[in-house]
């Protein structure tokens, strides 16, 4: 008796059960959905495409239809405000007051590092994630390294090993972890380093209809940098910050190289003024600088995106002739673990984006539309803010931490950053 061939059978009749089970359940889920129309092909799948597509619409999260309706609803008028930032001066003048209470928090474990690196490097010519891209001019230097090599510093200062949550995607998650391994990690201890995929969101077309991307899997994307913190504790890393006694995250993307991260000053002016959250922000070049603004919308901290702006409110000055919307946010935020917790139960506003999504027709046939053809589903992180209500802006030096790297060369660039790396001392 052929028992080794036996055995094999019985796991192959075992897997079939399992989908089979999983077919129905997951038909069930689609039929009340009004989205059965995603199994149309599960027929002509194999055993693995079968299992591969079931499970994707298992953990899809498919609340996001709820709200496709609103799309074309009219967004009620906000009442718009300015928003005061700390400036460099009055910063200054406190540096030593605020540095304190900040080295305090770092020492005693109640601060962590969150790097949102979810994006792909194709703008900056790697097909690797965004972080591998390669800056060095002597020598190879990553946007990883770069980073973690910042975040070392305050671990040699404050003297003690700082938790870092690296949220990666869907596409790039196993490039990530795998890189960091590749280069042990550079020099960071592996254990206070843990990783996190963002959630993905289905894709749908004008109808609301979700999209294949394939015969066995459903079209989708990230669900934008405001869903970190719900992808964190979908991942179970909530119970870390518990049992770590973290009380403050700082949140921070992966595209500025010069990153100021875990700040003592920065934490300690949050902490010492009681804010629920602080963003780091840049007095603006000009008037038209293309970068998203503090400010209040309805008594609520937020940001308001350079379109958004009327020609009055780019140019409207106070009593010394300074701009009142003057301070760009760069994307580096601290926010108290505690108000993130209790802003889940909040509703966050979702945004809809018009986009090209290749995806195959009801015959199977792939599709790569040469114009927007469907919606995406997204959160923004300074959408969170209102939830929180309050939020300090605290400028920092342009030329000492923002070093935005978006495009292969021209502005905010590689070129841009390598040459903003030179003036800090950072030898590349």
């Amino acid at each position: 008796m052929d028992l080794k061939g036996s055995t094999k059978n019985f796991g192959k009749q075992e897997d079939r059960i399992m989908n089979d089970s999983l077919y129905r359940d997951m038909k069930m889920k689609l039929d009340a959905l009004g989205q059965s129309r995603l199994l149309r092909f599960y027929d002509e799948l194999s055993d693995g495409e079968r299992l591969e597509l079931l499970t994707q619409i298992r953990d899809m999260d498919f609340s996001y239809l709820d709200h496709f309706k609103e799309k074309d609803s009219p967004q009620p008028a906000s009442l718009v405000e300015p928003l005061p930032a700390m400036t460099l001066a009055e910063i200054e003048a406190e540096k030593d007051m605020l540095r304190e209470p900040g080295i305090r928090a770092l020492k005693n474990g109640q601060v962590a590092a969150v790097l949102l690196a979810g994006g792909m490097g194709t703008r900056l010519g790697t097909d690797g994630p965004k972080g591998t891209c390669n800056i060095g001019i002597t020598r190879p230097v990553y946007i990883f390294q770069r980073l973690t090599e910042n975040l070392l510093l305050r671990v040699r200062e404050c003297g003690r090993w700082i938790h870092l949550f690296i949220m990666t995607s869907e596409v790039n998650d196993e490039a990530t972890q795998q890189f960091f391994r590749e280069h042990d990690y550079f020099g960071y201890r592996p254990e206070y380093v843990r990783f996190f995929r963002q959630d993905m969101a289905p894709a749908v077309d004008d109808a609301g209809n979700v999209l294949l991307e394939t015969k066995s899997r459903v079209a989708a994307s990230p669900n934008g940098n405001g869903g970190w913190f719900r992808s964190l504790d979908r991942a179970g890393l909530t119970s870390v910050l518990r049992d770590e006694g973290i009380l403050y995250l700082n949140v921070f993307a992966v595209d500025n190289v010069l990153q100021n991260i875990c700040d003592p000053v920065f934490i300690g002016a949050v902490l010492k003024n009681g804010y629920p959250a602080g963003s780091k922000v840049v007095r603006k070049q000009s008037a038209e600088e293309k970068v998203g603004v503090m400010c209040r919308k309805d008594g609520c901290a937020s940001v308001i995106e350079y379109y958004e702006m009327t020609e009055d409110m780019l140019h409207e000055t106070d009593e010394q002739g300074n701009r009142l919307y003057n301070f760009g946010v760069i994307l580096n935020y601290l926010f108290r673990v505690e108000d993130l917790a209790a802003s889940m139960n909040a509703s966050m506003p979702l945004h809809f984006a018009n986009k090209k999504i290749p995806h195959i027709d009801a015959e199977g046939r792939q599709v790569s539309p040469a114009s927007p053809n469907g919606w995406k589903f997204e959160y923004f992180i300074f959408d969170i803010l209102a939830c929180l209500k309050n939020c300090l802006p605290f400028e920092v030096e342009r030329s000492r931490e923002f070093a935005p790297i978006k495009n292969r060369e021209g502005v905010d660039s590689i070129e841009s950053a390598r040459e903003l790396c030179a003036l800090n001392g950072i030898e590349l």
